[in-house]
């Protein structure tokens, strides 16, 4: 694979950038650039027609100096062990940037979730569940949702997981349902902190919400609330996307309705009053705002040029390359890196660890309130590192996050 689209490479290329500019010591930084623990699992599956399938499945601990591992598990076919190594590495600056106990972790099983029975899918996570215990726990390893996976999966793991021990263990997941010990307001999390960082950006910016043509790439749980929640903040979401390609509007589409017609039909094509769009065509989409909320590699070197948004926000984790990231800088376009603009995900997540530590939950105005509070002082961190060291938005949010994994990492020290 070519090392622009490989996302290990990619991740290990964004941390020697910054490692040269916050001047890591070299027995850290190396250290830094692997994963501390692969486990690599056959998973059984008995399918509905009465055969056996062996799926494959990871699950990857990146650093675990700032606290016990922390990430989501996806279900998709092209899962591979470069991806979910490089998604784990993320991971941990993410954590490190919104300044919350957590190292990273990321999962995987390479599977066609889409052509599978919810019982097959059932059946392969609690095996999955069973397989991973060694490793899983509320003070080792928290699973959370990821691509293809959602709160149903988690209560499976839950369950499963529990079964194992003997009795409830409810912070062993985050992304769960609330009947189970999940936080009100983790489904909106990775979307809210989208639209919250983009506010501050476009105040930053000088440029009002009200109004704002906004394209989102991706119609799952992140690219879904996205669109409602900047919808509702007052932007106009021109275009949206899934899998099989997207509807786009000049005057804006009725995000609430676009949810209806795809809970009907299974795809946001063929909206009533919205003019086609493939994926390529809704990247270079003119507007104020792109957000790329599906899979990595959407942003390259070959269609970065094409951009004509005015800053782009990744809802995903990795969708820009670091060729497409210099394109983007050298033209102007403002652009929000993955590990602050969707990590409303993992500190909802961390809210919700606390509360099943505790046993003590609180209202959705209460974790929303939080949320967007340290979302709102992580943006002005790096903007103020960006501004005072003249670098981009990402590199300014990797200097920040990597100073505090290595911090962490240098104190407490080699062993043995």
């Amino acid at each position: 694979m070519d090392d622009e689209l490989n996302p290990l490479a990619m991740a290990r290329q964004q941390l020697d950038q910054v490692a040269e500019r916050i001047h890591l010591e070299p027995d850290v930084h190396e250290k830094l650039k692997h994963c501390k623990r692969t486990l690599i699992v056959a998973v059984p599956t008995s399918m509905d027609d009465g055969s056996l399938r062996v799926f494959t499945g990871y699950r990857v601990h990146h650093n675990l100096a700032r606290g016990p591992a922390k990430g989501g598990i996806r279900y998709h076919p092209g899962v591979s062990l470069d991806e979910v190594s490089a998604l784990a590495m993320w991971m941990t600056w993410k954590c490190a940037l919104m300044d919350i106990p957590f190292g990273g972790a990321k999962g995987g099983v390479i599977c066609s979730p889409k052509e599978m029975s919810l019982r097959e899918l059932e059946r392969m996570t609690r095996r999955l569940t069973s397989e991973m215990m060694i490793i899983l726990g509320p003070d080792k390893d928290i699973p959370a949702p990821d691509i293809n996976t959602n709160a149903q999966t988690m209560a499976w793991i839950l369950d499963t997981y529990s079964m194992n021990v003997g009795h409830s263990v409810p912070s062993v997941v985050t992304g769960k349902p609330v009947s189970v010990g999940g936080s009100r307001g983790r489904e909106d999390a990775t979307g809210r902190g989208c639209v919250c960082t983009m506010r501050e950006a476009l105040a930053h910016l000088g440029l009002p919400i009200a109004g704002a043509r906004v394209a989102v790439q991706g119609f799952g749980n992140v690219g879904r609330a996205t669109a409602r929640l900047a919808q509702q903040a007052g932007a106009r979401v021109v275009a949206v996307s899934d899998e099989w390609g997207g509807v786009y509007h000049p005057h804006g589409l009725d995000i609430d309705a676009v949810i209806r017609h795809d809970r009907q039909v299974g795809r946001v094509g063929g909206f009533a009053g919205s003019d086609a769009v493939t994926n390529a065509e809704l990247l270079e989409l003119e507007c104020e705002v792109l957000i790329p909320a599906a899979l990595g590699h959407q942003l390259t070197q070959a269609n970065a040029g094409r951009v004509r948004a005015r800053m782009v926000v990744e809802g995903a984790n990795g969708p820009t390359t670091p060729a497409a990231d210099q394109i983007l800088n050298d033209r102007g376009i403002f652009l929000l890196p993955d590990i602050l603009a969707n990590a409303g995900g993992v500190t909802v997540s961390y809210f919700e660890w606390v509360q099943g530590l505790m046993e003590y939950f609180w209202t959705e105005e209460e974790v929303n309130e939080r949320l967007e509070r340290l979302l709102r002082q992580a943006f002005a961190d790096v903007l103020r590192t960006s501004l005072q060291e003249k670098v981009p938005m990402r590199v300014a949010a990797y200097m920040l996050a990597v100073s505090r994994v290595a911090e962490a990492t240098r104190i407490r020290g080699k062993y043995p």
